[in-house]
């Protein structure tokens, strides 16, 4: 627990709580960070590498994320140790464990992540009747299948343009991790005339200058197989996509992929994070004094929460989509005007918005703390 309370502060986390039954190999996390705004949406995420202070700090990416997004939601996370590409069954087995063993936490409301699905989310619906990001059979929106946070990255795209010298309609870019983020960001941003160069999963990197197919990509991730397996294009190591030189740069993946000791390699005018906490904030540093424009994680793929806050208050596919698209644009233009009118990094502009958010909502509960 000392990684825990090393980061523990005067905004949280609220609570810590360890899941552990042996009997079905069930080993997670939750972590609520601060609810002083309402109940904390925030996904569960599965990985066989997961740790507690992922999870802390996620959940308090979370917090930032639903306070900048204006959203009647704390930050919370939580995270199982497994194989997400373990058999359904198993798979089952453990979500629906998990979310039995976390009923009674009435401050978590359970979301998809990394490695879950809406038909996760429907398992744990079944069980305790809390979750968001559900399959149509339930009323859900299903953030994948509309691409929620891959919208709303690309209009945090199409805002940061206007403070970089670059059009998107004549842009390259490359994408870190293909997945259900990847994917639908890619989708969108070739819709406003974007080409990818490259993208990576985790057998590697596809890379073609003259623009890889994004509708052949598309279906040899939806037949289960990897980008690498992709024809027209150079195949490269994971790593690789870091090096490809780029207008935009999209991580989409796992967090802190990029750090100190990588950060001079990317090779691109603009990062916009579509995961969860990918860069370091000393990278970042970095990236500010190369003049790289960094949008923030909790600022650009703020899609999928907002996509599921709607959803959680009733509203439809069309209402979730107008408002990503007010918020994104809105924050994502507060943010860099804040920055470049201060001459700040465009994170310590969206993490001062956030802050004044939360504590705002602080200053009106008992005690004037969660």
């Amino acid at each position: 627990m000392n990684d825990i309370f090393s980061l523990a502060d005067d905004l949280g986390p609220l609570k810590v709580i360890h899941v552990h039954e042996p009997g079905i190999g069930l080993q997670g996390v939750l972590v609520v960070d601060n609810v002083a705004r309402g109940p904390s949406i925030g996904g569960v995420r599965m990985a066989q590498d997961v740790t507690t202070e992922e999870c802390a700090r996620l959940a308090r990416a979370m917090t930032f994320k639903n306070a900048a997004a204006d959203l009647p939601h704390g930050g919370g996370k939580s995270v199982l140790v497994g194989d997400p590409k373990m058999p359904r069954e198993q798979k089952e087995v453990l979500i629906r464990g998990f979310s039995r063993a976390l009923e009674e936490v009435e401050q978590y409301i359970f979301g998809p992540d990394m490695g879950t699905n809406e038909e996760c989310m429907a398992w744990v619906k079944d069980e305790i009747g809390r979750a968001v990001g559900l399959p149509r059979e339930f009323g859900g929106i299903p953030l994948d299948e509309i691409g929620a946070t891959g919208y709303g990255v690309s209009h945090a795209v199409d805002v940061a343009q206007a403070f970089c010298d670059f059009d998107t309609a004549s842009a390259r870019f490359a994408i870190q991790g293909f997945g259900a983020v990847g994917k639908h960001a890619a989708r969108f941003l070739c819709a406003a005339g974007a080409a990818p160069v490259a993208v990576s999963d985790s057998a590697g990197t596809v890379y073609n200058p003259d623009g890889l197919d994004l509708d052949n990509l598309i279906e040899l991730k939806a037949a289960g197989r990897s980008v690498i397996e992709y024809s027209d294009a150079e195949r490269l190591d994971g790593d690789a996509i870091i090096d490809i030189e780029c207008e935009i740069w999209i991580p989409a993946a796992r967090p802190d992929v990029i750090n100190e000791n990588n950060v001079n390699r990317l090779n691109a005018k603009l990062i916009v994070q579509g995961a969860n906490i990918p860069i370091t904030y000393a990278a970042e540093k970095t990236l500010h004094q190369r003049g790289i424009l960094n949008i923030p994680d909790f600022i650009a793929n703020a899609g999928g929460v907002i996509c599921a806050a709607v959803e959680y208050q009733g509203a439809g596919e069309a209402a979730a989509l107008s408002t990503i698209e007010e918020k994104l644009r809105r924050n994502t233009r507060e943010v860099l005007e804040t920055a470049q009118r201060e001459q700040i990094m465009p994170r310590d502009a969206a993490l001062a918005m956030a802050r004044r958010r939360v504590e705002g909502a602080m200053s009106h509960r008992r005690w004037h703390i969660f």
